[in-house]
């Protein structure tokens, strides 16, 4: 399929219509069968070369001139995982003399496949939030395809599995991270904000949803089997930095998951009594992307079921450009400035 031409469509913020030829892809990529294809075709000599090219790319926004580095302090700090007993390691970014400050438990990015917390544009958005008063804790969960900094890889449930951990320890140990334990809420866009609604439903279940003060999913990636009829955006938007119309989720996250329909693996598949009872939940969704209708759908359920919700549409913006600060620094900033006003 020929690349669409952003320059044409009105649109989209002039900044983000010069970038999108740089991120999107003519190819939708190999069609996959099973899991262990997905592995293989991610695993080429040809998928590595791309992954170090879009890794020194996003290296190169951390930078001071994106997002200043004075005002706050970074470290890495592990915690172990639960049912498994793997470690994660946690990307900590704090405002200087941060005491009793909002917490943002932030989940990247990446289809739940790839990526990592630890990665430039990570580094810089988490920076941006903690410029805004709030302890950030980028949890680095296991990747289903390519291992991030946890050095491991796992089918669905893991990641959720470090994710639910994540916030239960950020809770336990608020005192010493500087984290109001009251003020605590999960955050992340794409993949991350599919884990996002994820762990909020799953906390729900298990009785432990009072650990977290709100959700905030930014153009989640919560869908399967996505058409026209269902979710226009996904036929409309296809080429604009994703192509989301084969099967490739269902076989890099886990087949029996989607067979089943699970909510905590595609959260689209939530019904009311699966997210009764969430905290105040934001979905923000960006309007050139191919999986906007799917957040607002999502939305849609957590009105039905009485939740505290809002959703917001970014326009002129594509797939998670507020995790790319370096492109449109105001819609970054006005992101990172929301979520820690969520906190409360």
């Amino acid at each position: 399929m020929p690349m669409p031409d952003f320059a044409a469509d009105r649109r989209l913020i002039p900044r983000i219509a010069q970038v999108l030829p740089l991120l999107s892809s003519e190819e939708a990529g190999a069609p996959v069968t099973s899991r262990e294809q997905a592995l293989a075709v991610s695993h080429t000599p040809e998928a590595v070369a791309r992954r170090e090219l879009v890794a020194a790319a996003t290296e190169a926004i951390d930078s001071d001139k994106v997002v200043p580095f004075a005002g706050t302090s970074t470290e890495t700090i592990t915690f172990e995982s639960t049912p498994d007993g793997n470690v994660i390691p946690c990307h900590v970014t704090r405002p200087d003399g941060a005491t009793a400050a909002p917490g943002v438990i932030y989940l990247h990015g990446g289809g739940m496949a790839n990526s990592s917390a630890f990665d430039g544009n990570y580094r810089a958005f988490n920076r941006m939030i903690a410029h805004e008063g709030a302890v950030v804790v980028a949890v680095d969960f296991r990747n289903s395809i390519v291992a991030s900094a946890s050095g491991e890889i796992g089918e669905f449930p893991a990641g959720l599995n470090d994710c639910v951990s994540a916030v239960r320890w950020v809770h336990a140990n608020a005192e010493s991270l500087g984290i109001d334990p009251d003020r605590i809420v999960i955050a992340g866009e794409s993949g991350g904000g599919n884990l996002t609604l994820a762990t909020g439903m799953r906390l729900l279940r298990e009785g432990d949803i009072d650990l977290v003060a709100g959700l905030y999913a930014l153009c989640p990636y919560i869908a399967l089997d996505r058409d026209g009829e269902t979710f226009p955006s996904a036929v409309e938007f296809d080429g604009y930095f994703l192509r989301v119309l084969g099967e490739w989720g269902r076989y890099s996250y886990g087949v029996a998951a989607a067979d089943a329909k699970d909510p905590l693996a595609w959260p689209i598949f939530a019904g009311t009594d699966d997210v009764a009872g969430l905290p105040p939940t934001v979905i923000r969704v960006n309007e050139c992307d191919p999986l906007r209708d799917e957040g607002i759908a999502f939305f849609r359920t957590l009105l039905a079921a009485g939740v505290s919700a809002r959703c917001d549409t970014v326009m002129g913006t594509m797939h998670a450009v507020e995790a790319i600060p370096n492109v449109c620094p105001e819609i970054s900033r006005a992101a990172a400035r929301d979520i820690v006003g969520h906190a409360g």
